[in-house]
């Protein structure tokens, strides 16, 4: 037999590296994996058949599948997750504007608004204070 067999077993750190090396591809490559299936569930343009048979393609012959997808679909993944992205801080701007209860104006503007309504007659001055008061508080 060739002598590099015997390398890594004849040095424990040099096998423990191998070890470690084998663990940490084999973590990516499930990284790589998972990562595929969530972006194959992402993708709202694909019909429900074409992402059964890719899952079904994933999981039977998993390494060639994953090859296949990256080269396929890969070029669009980072564009599908930047879309994803952005939903997501939208949706959390969107919530964190309805809990504050601003309607995307300042208190300037608001003040601004009464002050018309104050002008038209709309609001005495008692209304206008008491709005004030509340805008301010």
């Amino acid at each position: 037999m060739d002598g590099s067999v015997y390398l890594a077993y004849d040095y424990p750190v040099l096998g423990a590296f191998w070890t470690v090396m084998w663990i940490f591809l084999w973590v990516m490559w499930l990284f790589l994996l998972f990562r595929i299936i969530i972006d194959l569930f992402r993708d709202h343009e694909m019909n429900g058949w074409l992402k059964a048979a890719w899952l079904l393609f994933l999981l039977l012959i998993p390494f060639l599948g994953v090859l296949v997808y990256v080269i396929a679909r890969g070029k669009n993944m980072g564009k599908r997750e930047i879309k994803h992205a952005q939903e997501q801080q939208e949706a959390f701007n969107s919530y964190v504007r309805d809990a504050a209860g601003s309607s995307g104006k300042s208190t300037a503007d608001e003040l601004a608004r009464l002050s018309e309504l104050k002008a038209k007659g709309d609001l005495s001055e008692a209304e206008f204070q008491q709005a004030k008061q509340k805008l301010l508080a």
